[in-house]
């Protein structure tokens, strides 16, 4: 009985071990199954920076000072849409000497003609776009039937206070609308100015002379397709590719009447003199100024014992110079009245192409050619005086 005791613990202390024993196995293979390995030290890595992107730079347009403007078919510069819509006005400028320290509104002209009249006088003829600008023009003189011809080459009301029986015949042969002062328009477009000695008084205005184109019927409206094409216009100014030095322009008209020109560097334009003194629109005390000169060589003659002279502008042709930017080169022109044609050309036959600006346009007799000179002969003399100072 002892015995199977003794067995009995025996076997009961063996399966007590083998169970720990398997559970002690199991706990090993659970723990190892179940173990990760250690975590592996990480280098450290700069971070890149993410870039930024740069803001988008819209450029401020550059605003166009022309926009909304259109070129001038009179001095190929920018002018409202306004002014050229306005039909061009052609006016007789009185040029003795004591109507010439009395002009104004001179400076406001686009185009500025200037011819012999009788007795060695000049005058003038200004065409200008753009009543407006004209508070006050003059002194307005009498017709002659060339500056009427010139007129129609603009396709331009006519204004003047007397005429010539030429003068009339020019007119009803071109059917050019005019503004006489001696006709019942006349105290509409003119006004006498008393503190000015007659006939040298009268003086008109754009809105004067705008009334009274109105009130006669004319159209007051551009149209360039009427306008004899004279010449081109540059983009930009251009300087003559290969023309002579012209600094100075001597037009002895006359020995009564001699005009000269001086360029001025700085402005790049010709300054007009007359009667040995700076001519002038004395509305604002400026000197009149042009970026073109064109010397239009023109036969002449008298045709009465008036002295009235005679210029041969119809189906003729001729020479002449054109100058800018202070140099000068060789041209010719042909006109023909009833085609309504009138051009200049270069040398090549191509149309001459000038400079964005005003004209001044002397019709210079073929006879006085002799005369005409680009030489300052009194700028030589000083300079002459002053050397032999200096010695």
């Amino acid at each position: 009985m002892l015995k199977g005791k003794k067995k009995l613990i025996i076997l009961t202390s063996i399966c007590v071990i083998a169970v720990a024993a398997a559970a002690a196995a199991l706990s090993v293979y659970m723990a190892g199954k179940n173990t990760e390995p250690a975590p592996q030290p990480v280098a450290e890595v700069e971070a890149t920076p993410e870039p930024v992107p740069t803001p988008e730079i819209t450029p401020v347009p550059t605003k166009d000072p022309n926009e909304g403007k259109v070129k001038s078919a009179l001095t190929g510069e920018y002018i409202s849409k306004k002014r050229a819509k306005q039909r061009p006005f052609a006016v007789i400028i009185n040029n003795i000497e004591y109507a010439n320290q009395r002009q104004e509104g001179t400076s406001q002209i686009d185009v500025l003609y200037e011819a012999l009249a009788e007795g060695g006088i000049t005058r003038m003829l200004g065409v200008f776009q753009g009543t407006e600008k004209i508070k006050r023009l003059g002194s307005v003189r009498s017709a002659r039937h060339y500056f009427v011809s010139f007129a129609s080459e603009w396709n331009a009301i006519f204004c003047h206070f007397g005429q010539t029986s030429y003068a009339i015949s020019k007119i009803e042969e071109l059917g050019v609308n005019n503004l006489s002062g001696l006709s019942a328009i006349g105290g509409v477009v003119y006004k006498r100015d008393y503190s000015v000695k007659a006939p040298h008084n009268v003086y008109t205005s754009g809105e004067k002379m705008l009334q009274g184109a109105k009130k006669l019927g004319y159209s007051t409206k551009f149209n360039e397709e009427k306008m004899a094409k004279h010449f081109d216009f540059q983009e930009e100014d251009t300087e003559l590719p290969a023309g002579e030095e012209t600094t100075y322009v001597h037009l002895p008209f006359s020995d009564y009447s001699t005009c000269y020109l001086k360029y001025d560097k700085e402005a790049k334009e010709y300054k007009k003199y007359e009667y040995k003194t700076k001519h002038k629109d004395h509305k604002n005390d400026k000197q009149l100024s042009f970026k073109n000169v064109i010397i239009q060589l023109v036969k002449e003659k008298n045709i009465d014992r008036n002295g009235y002279q005679h210029l041969y502008l119809h189906k003729r042709k001729g020479t002449g110079y054109y100058i800018t930017d202070g140099g000068r080169m060789q041209i010719e022109w042909r006109k023909n009245e009833e085609k309504g044609t009138m051009c200049y050309y270069d040398m090549d036959g191509n149309v001459l192409r000038i400079n964005p600006g005003k004209t001044y346009i002397a019709a210079y007799p073929t006879s006085r050619k002799g005369l005409l000179s680009f030489e300052d002969k009194t700028d030589k003399k000083t300079k002459a005086k002053s050397k032999k100072k200096k010695k």
